[in-house]
């Protein structure tokens, strides 16, 4: 169970607990669990494991059903139409809600204020502190990104560069049968299925993993060879 929770952890929270010894949150040790990398890094990286596991199947199965039909949606209607209408039916809610209870208190006479109260009273701000460190995260992000561009537009290593081009090609024909939002399902779909499927049968997919992994290095290796200036490069 370890393996799966590891590998589903962001590479922000991979990079920051370099040098750190891991160890449970809570010192529980169960398997599963996420190493101690602060309270709120662990408390997202534990959050997003345990939704895409399925570990509550309640909590899972509303946001995945949630997200699955705003998607549907999208791909049916406008982006303007779907967020009016989700808006609309919030609203609808809110309102019904909010004078239900107004008629129950004035039959019953009673005072009890507010049926929103104790989510108004919550204090949503953001502190420039934690603004900060969600900038600061991302710039980490931004920069990663700015540089493998840099490295591969500029073809600092030819073959990362000719896999861009091959995985491009690709997806020109990806766009041609599948739009954008049906990309966004098919995601979806794959990220809510292929962790729970790994984890049931990992032995298995880690085996053939494994052989089409030495497979590919093999190719890449003779590609490399025969590549000039590739070989230059390695013997130096």
């Amino acid at each position: 169970m370890a393996e799966p929770s590891a590998a589903t952890q962001s590479p922000s929270i991979s990079s920051s607990s370099s040098g750190a010894e891991p160890s449970a949150l809570g010192g529980g040790g169960s398997p599963g669990a996420c190493p101690a990398l602060g309270a709120k890094s662990c408390g997202s990286s534990c959050a997003v494991h345990d939704l895409i596991f399925w570990r509550d199947v309640k909590k899972t199965g509303f946001v995945f059903g949630t997200t699955l039909i705003v998607l549907l949606s999208l791909a049916a209607f406008s982006v303007i139409s779907v967020v009016s209408y989700l808006i609309l039916a919030l609203l609808s809610v809110t309102i019904s809600f909010r004078v239900y209870k107004s008629v129950i208190q004035a039959v019953q006479k009673s005072e009890e204020g507010h049926p929103f109260k104790a989510y108004l009273d919550v204090d949503i701000t953001l502190s420039s502190e934690a603004f900060h460190n969600y900038v600061n995260a991302a710039m980490v992000h931004i920069n990663r990104a700015l540089k493998l561009i840099i490295r591969l537009f500029l073809v600092e290593d030819l073959v990362d560069s000719l896999k861009l081009a091959v995985f491009m090609w690709l997806m020109t024909y990806v766009g041609a049968v599948f739009n954008g939002i049906t990309l966004l399902i098919l995601a979806e779909l794959l990220v809510f299925s292929v962790p729970i499927v790994y984890e049931k049968y990992k032995t298995q997919i880690d085996h053939y993993v494994g052989i089409a992994r030495d497979q590919t290095k093999s190719i890449v290796e003779k590609v490399q060879a025969k590549l000039p200036g590739i070989a230059k490069k390695k013997a130096e």
